[in-house]
């Protein structure tokens, strides 16, 4: 029930028939203030995605703990008592990447970034001890063994320095162009690997490294939902074509197909806030270890959803099932592989 205020007049703006309660018996809009605050727009938001009251709760506990429970409920009529497929879809996919995008593995990169940084110190850091014995005055001076260090880790950095400014033994698109027009057939490198290191030194000369794949990962993620959407139709395509077709017309594979994308993304959410949580506390073993199993349960659960959903849905026998779902993730697994490549490969193309 809705606690906007009623309006005073009683004269429904929509279709100007008198409105007795709250709703016009004419064509059913609520009588209240077209004006509202930004925290009401807020709440109303999710009070439409999730019909939080009632249905929300119940359909994303089927979702998870049933395989295929929401979808032989949504097509035998029982329509009211959970949420639509489309707009489950939606809610979970918006929220997923939205927090995502809000929460990137920041610290993970950081903490593995200074594990593996090269710490160099400066002359004023290192310790200088003083002594005083009979009125002189002892300057301490530095072991060989820490001048030895110094040089080591001087060598590295210098190491490391010549390979960043190398860029796969290329310094810039005109020694590139030169060798490939000039150089032997050893020198010179194929059309496709040509193509990558151009574009790769083209987009060096205005980005670093971090940027360059700061810049990759945000496109990539930004646009994966577009991509996962497009996928679908194809998804139940395949399940349409493996399955009677006078049984299930593809509406039925279609609406199995958005709800098993709707579990795989809630998934996704829970595995990355349980991998956020754990980067919470210093790495010990048994944290480890209990991070790795609750990730290995995700990824079987992830897996193997689609074999007791396949087989409740469709009602076949248990080994007819087991091979057409393993055919069915097979074949979905390469084609979005294929995709991936090529959505990543379009990503990289356009990074500027």
């Amino acid at each position: 029930m809705s606690k906007e205020k009623l309006r005073k007049d009683k004269t429904c703006l929509n279709c100007n028939h008198e409105v007795a309660e709250r709703f016009c018996p004419n064509c059913g809009q609520e009588n209240t203030k077209t004006s509202k605050s930004f925290h009401l727009l807020f709440v109303n938001f999710f009070e439409v995605l999730t019909h939080y009251d009632n249905a929300f709760w119940r359909t994303i506990f089927y979702l998870f703990f049933k395989p295929a429970a929401l979808t032989i409920a949504y097509l035998s009529g029982k329509r009211l008592s959970f949420l639509a497929p489309i707009r489950l879809y939606i809610f979970i996919s918006f929220i997923t990447f939205l927090l995502i995008s809000l929460f990137p593995l920041d610290s993970a990169v950081k903490s593995e970034v200074k594990q593996n940084q090269v710490i160099v110190p400066s002359i004023d850091s290192l310790h200088i001890e003083e002594k005083s014995v009979d009125g002189l005055t002892k300057v301490g001076i530095l072991s060989q063994k820490n001048n030895d260090t110094i040089k080591k880790i001087l060598q590295q950095t210098e190491e490391i320095d010549k390979k960043e400014v190398a860029d796969f033994g290329y310094k810039s698109i005109n020694e590139l162009d030169s060798i490939q027009k000039n150089g032997n057939k050893k020198v010179k490198v194929s059309t496709t690997e040509y193509w990558f290191l151009k574009k790769w030194l083209a987009v060096k000369e205005e980005n670093t490294n971090e940027e360059i794949i700061e810049k990759f990962s945000d496109s990539f993620t930004n646009n994966l939902p577009k991509v996962l959407f497009m996928y679908m139709p194809v998804f139940a395509l395949i399940l349409w074509l493996f399955h009677n077709k006078k049984k299930w017309v593809y509406f039925d594979n279609g609406i199995f197909t958005l709800h098993y994308f709707s579990f795989l993304l809630l998934l996704i959410l829970i595995l990355f806030f349980i991998n956020k949580f754990f980067l919470l506390f210093e790495s010990t073993p048994i944290l480890e270890w209990i991070h790795f199993s609750i990730k290995a349960v995700g990824t079987f659960w992830m897996i193997y959803y689609f074999f007791p959903a396949h087989y409740r849905f469709y009602g076949e026998k248990i080994i007819v099932s087991v091979l057409k779902s393993s055919v069915i993730l097979i074949l979905n697994l390469v084609i979005i592989t294929v995709l991936v490549v090529l959505f990543a490969l379009y990503t990289y193309i356009n990074i500027h």
